[in-house]
């Protein structure tokens, strides 16, 4: 008997139907190995395989099998996942085996009704899906009943860990863990899942992080690659689809909008579809131009909208749209659709512009291509036309180079970037010790720093920076002493606690939501004032009304197209991306995915790159006083070579620093050359290397995630150092731009 007969063999009789009802003919590798790890060993368990390689089942199949056969006597599984629409969709397409079972499931976040978490306060068991939010409002208002509630818990499932590792999030997720293995008395066995995760062991490291089990981490054959991929590059406002050389002499003409908005319409045209597109604007102004294409076409209007701005009734109107087979629809969308809800047979995505990651173009294209067929991605890249005197910088089309390399980095070498990791994630750590005190009541100061600190993602805080952050809290009246000497949450910290928002440590705005008569819209940041209008969910509104007091805006739909504006970081870019988009330009390699103008548009960057040598020379001299550096560098080591060239700009009458993204900076140099510079900075790393403190001047306040308002400056700039900048990526580049002039 082999090990899968072994395996299937310890199954229950409906797991092995539904393995059966699903034409299954053997298990898969994935859900031999998970089935090993859970069944064998009391380890951890972190899986990683492509997107609809049947994750899910893998890890469930055992574990109902346990819960089946033995029962436990609280929640037996805990499942967090970080979107509300993943935990509704999760286990839809195993329901059936879950009915089977008997193992009852709840689902627990904000936009569940009371009545349905009643059911299991009242009767803990099966399995609780939960966001990380609503189990943080769980452990600060159920505390006491906790232990009831997990008593028996046996597994806690983190589901699209790529997501959320490296993040305040994520570490708020192991801080819960920690949290109840102190009330429940022991820590139950974690399981991670994600189809995109690169440096396996830092990702092992994340998940174990105080659970006191080691954790396995199978690996399977890497798959070979089968995609339909195609790039297409166009000017805005052009009208000629085919921009050539030779095509544009002639100006024919073709479209009656945009070329590459026309374009982008017939690729999804009549197939069922996701548009992805980095940011809500973006996905608003998508939606709203192909609807308006539909219309000038006399052409049915089959497009929908999917962002964290809009209703949950609009999302989920999207998502069961996209799940009907009988429906053609095509979702213009952000983020929210990346991950892993099942919407069905997909025939193609379509990418506006390049994904900010390989870890996110995997995880879009994965949305495509299953039940057999290949995932299938066309990417569109749109941008102005540069002028004949435009600078050298302004010339090279980044997005398109970027894209390529995503591509490359992937087929080569099946690169994804690492999880990121946080040293002094003080933000996190003020939320943390609200939440314990809010939970457990009055601590004295040394029994809430061995609380606190001893949660894994602060084991980097020292004692003496806790104590900081502890005095300043209590100078802002989050916190105050008892008489007793004891500390306990102050008026100012209960304000912060009394809203629903302070569970959630990702940054949020204070919306206005948004109403036409009864139906709500979505939510926006600033209302305009009465009579103007805006976009959202795809369509323009003008406003009637708005109830500052409620915070709601009253609305009527209008014809038209508008731009939106929300504030948001769209994500770092990883160094070997800048470092094989450099490549890209030095080699003659043809890409056999690029489109004729995609094609012509890098032949030419290309010739410019050459004609100027930015590949062999990256600081370049633009005449005057200006010069332009190409560090090729990702966002944080650029960060730290651009404030180490300005503090020491005296030196060289440098000045007017301006940067795009990670890309290139420009500035003004009065004294010396690009070669003298260069010659300083490697002679000052020599001798003292860059010291990432000496950075951040005693001035900045560097606010970036969102209680970082509250914490002391001096903490503030210290994590900062040790969290946003890449001191040792910096410093190699400075030798590397050193080595270009001998």
């Amino acid at each position: 008997m082999t090990e899968a007969d072994r395996i299937f063999e310890k199954f229950p009789p409906f797991i092995r139907d539904f393995i059966y009802s699903n034409s299954w003919d053997s298990l898969r590798g994935v859900q031999i190995a998970a089935a090993k790890t859970i069944f064998y060993t009391d380890r951890n368990l972190l899986l990683t395989s492509s997107t609809a390689s049947g994750k899910t089942e893998a890890a469930f199949f055992p574990i109902l099998t346990e819960l089946y056969q033995k029962p436990p006597s609280s929640v037996g599984v805990l499942y967090i996942a970080p979107l509300k629409s993943l935990i509704n969709d999760q286990f839809l397409r195993i329901d059936s085996l879950l009915k089977e079972s008997g193992i009852r499931v709840t689902h627990w976040h904000g936009d569940v009704a009371a009545s349905h978490k009643k059911k299991l306060l009242s009767l803990p068991e099966g399995i609780l899906q939960i966001t990380p939010e609503s189990l943080e409002a769980m452990l600060i208002n159920r505390s006491n009943d906790i232990p009831r509630l997990f008593s028996d818990l046996r597994y806690v499932v983190i589901d699209e860990i790529h997501t959320l590792m490296g993040s305040d999030r994520g570490n708020q997720i192991i801080c819960q863990l920690s949290r109840i293995a102190r009330l429940i008395g022991r820590s139950p066995r974690r399981i991670g899942l994600s189809a995109t995760v690169g440096e396996t062991e830092k990702a092992v490291r994340w998940l174990s992080a105080g659970s006191g089990r080691d954790t396995d981490a199978p690996s399977f054959e890497a798959e070979k690659i089968k995609w339909r991929l195609g790039m297409e590059h166009f000017f805005i406002n052009s009208k000629n689809a085919d921009q050539s050389e030779s095509a544009r002499e002639g100006k024919n003409e073709t479209s009656a909008l945009d070329a590459g908005y026309e374009y982008m319409y017939d690729c999804v045209k009549d197939k069922k579809a996701i548009v992805f597109s980095n940011s809500r604007e973006e996905t608003e102004y998508v939606c709203a131009t192909l609807r308006q294409i539909a219309d000038k076409r006399g052409e049915r209007d089959i497009f929908l909208i999917h962002h964290g701005n809009l209703s949950a009734a609009l999302r989920e109107e999207a998502e069961m749209k996209m799940k009907n087979e009988e429906i053609s629809a095509v979702t213009c969308a952000t983020v929210t659709m990346e991950l892993g809800i099942d919407i069905g047979r997909l025939e193609r995505i379509l990418q506006n512009d390049a994904p900010n990651s390989v870890s996110s173009f995997l995880q879009r294209l994965g949305r495509s291509g299953r039940r057999g067929q290949p995932p299938e991605m066309m990417m569109v890249f749109r941008e102005e036309e540069p002028l004949p005197n435009a600078p050298l910088p302004q010339i090279i089309p980044w997005s398109l180079l970027r894209a390529i390399a995503i591509v490359q980095l992937y087929i080569e070498e099946r690169f994804i970037e690492p999880p990121s990791e946080k040293k002094q994630p003080m933000s996190l750590l003020f939320h943390q010790t609200l939440s314990v005190l809010a939970s457990c009541g009055e601590l004295t100061p040394a029994a809430l720093a061995d609380r606190v600190l001893s949660m894994p993602p602060f084991s980097e805080v020292s004692k003496e920076d806790y104590r900081t952050l502890i005095l300043s809290m209590l100078r802002s009246d989050m916190l105050e002493m008892t008489e007793e000497k004891g500390l306990i949450v102050g008026l100012a910290g209960e304000r912060l606690l009394n809203s629903f928002k302070f569970y959630a440590v990702f940054n949020d705005s204070e919306d206005f939501t948004v109403r036409c008569e009864s139906e709500e819209i979505g939510t926006i940041t600033t209302p305009p004032p009465a009579g103007d209008r805006f976009a959202l969910a795809g369509r323009v509104w003008e406003v009637l009304e708005t109830d500052l007091q409620r915070r709601l805006v009253y609305v009527k739909g209008v014809e038209g197209k508008m731009e939106i504006s929300w504030p948001g970081d769209y994500g770092e870019i990883h160094t070997r991306i800048l470092e094989r988009m450099k490549k890209i330009l030095e080699e003659d390699t043809e890409y056999p995915y690029l489109k004729e103008n995609a094609e012509s548009r890098l032949r030419k960057a290309r010739e410019v790159a050459r004609a100027t040598s930015l590949t062999k020379r990256s600081m370049v001299y633009l005449g005057g006083y200006t010069w332009c550096l190409f560090p090729w560098l990702g966002t944080r080591s650029f960060r730290t070579l651009r404030k180490f060239i300005a503090l020491n700009a005296h030196r060289f009458g440098i000045s007017g620093i301006e940067f795009e993204g990670c890309y290139y900076m420009t500035f003004r140099m009065e004294k010396g050359s690009g070669e003298e510079l260069a010659a300083f900075m490697a002679e000052y790393v020599s001798r003292y290397g860059i010291k990432a403190e000496e950075l951040v001047n005693g001035r900045e306040l560097p606010v970036f995630e969102k209680y970082d308002r509250y914490i002391p400056g001096e903490l503030l700039r210290f994590a900062y150092s040790a969290d946003k900048l890449n001191t040792e990526e910096a410093e190699k580049r400075i030798f590397d731009i050193y080595g270009e002039y001998k």
